[in-house]
């Protein structure tokens, strides 16, 4: 089912069918094996408690993808990861057969090299919300991290602090602690791996506090790829970076501790579909009812005004 956004008129890309092989389909993205490397491509899916929505939100995909751009550039200097190209031209280009879904493909797909994922979720926070928040209630604590006591949802931790999860192919990914996080990967490899999420949150929150944004928390993936010349195994930055899919943006003027906070996500959906709960048309369990051309579009309208604020200007339009 596509959707369009009629304030804009774009229609949202929810399946996609290209002549490569494709090797995994995701909640959002689709991978593809291109020669030796791989094909990324951001669909405009949505989930919500862990289920695909048939309606897809309009330019969620070039949103992703183009944050996603814009932070790699950032990056190419500081630190490995896996993006090669961007430019769908160039992608055409080296594979003809991808001319006719050339429309499909722009803005939304990224040539990278392989990797093989490293299985942990490199999570980052400096603000007390999410499964955090509820750890926190709990314990006083996340993921073995001590916390000061009294603070509310929505607080400012007193430093950011690493917080791994298993990565989870279906359901909920499982915060645990350091130590876990070293007995599956390798203590070397967790201290890398801690060191370098730190640090990309730092750069995040520092370009998000410059415009007006406060990145409140963000996951990163990593991942081994193979170097044929030299048979090492660098490890990389990869999947999306720094996106309203896997980050947390507030607006600096609107926070408010002490409750939820205003994000650019997916919050109308989440709002949608509490007001259908108490409305007593939804029960809480699948399947989701279908989202409203209102939440569709207010939705479409968040991502943008992340891609907008972020980056300092407008998302591009497909051409």
């Amino acid at each position: 089912m596509d959707t369009t956004d009629r304030a804009t008129g774009a229609t949202a890309l929810t399946r996609l069918e290209l002549p490569l092989p494709r090797f995994h389909s995701g909640k959002v993205r689709e991978m593809y094996a291109l020669g030796d490397d791989v094909l990324m491509v951001a669909t405009d899916r949505l989930s919500a408690f862990d289920i695909v929505f048939e309606e897809g939100i309009p330019d969620k995909g070039r949103v992703l993808t183009g944050l996603s751009d814009f932070w790699f550039d950032r990056l190419d200097s500081a630190l490995p990861h896996h993006r090669l190209t961007a430019d769908v031209d160039e992608m055409v280009s080296g594979v003809p057969a991808l001319a006719e879904h050339r429309a499909d493909l722009l803005g939304r797909s990224m040539r990278c090299l392989k990797a093989e994922p490293v299985p942990i979720e490199c999570v980052v926070r400096g603000y007390l919300d999410g499964s955090a928040w509820r750890e926190y209630r709990e314990s006083g604590g996340v993921t073995g991290v001590r916390l000061p006591e009294g603070l509310e949802r929505g607080d400012r931790l007193p430093e950011p602090i690493f917080t791994p999860a298993t990565k989870a192919e279906e359901g909920h990914d499982e915060n645990i602690d350091f130590d876990r996080m070293t007995e599956r990967v390798g203590g070397s490899l967790a201290e890398v791996l801690r060191e370098r999420s730190l640090s990309l949150y730092s750069e995040g929150a520092e370009h998000a506090a410059e415009r007006g944004l406060i990145l409140a928390d963000t996951k990163f993936e990593f991942g081994h790829a193979a170097a044929p010349e030299s048979g090492e195994r660098p490890l990389l930055l990869i999947d999306e970076v720094l996106t309203p899919d896997s980050s947390r943006f507030w607006d600096v003027d609107r926070w408010d501790p002490g409750g939820p906070q205003v994000s650019f996500d997916k919050q109308p959906v989440r709002d949608f579909l509490e007001a259908e709960r108490r409305a007593g048309r939804w029960d809480g369990e699948p399947p989701l009812p279908a989202l409203s051309s209102e939440a569709v579009a207010e939705t479409s309208e968040r991502y943008r005004e992340a891609y907008r604020r972020i980056t300092g200007h407008e998302l591009p339009e497909p051409s």
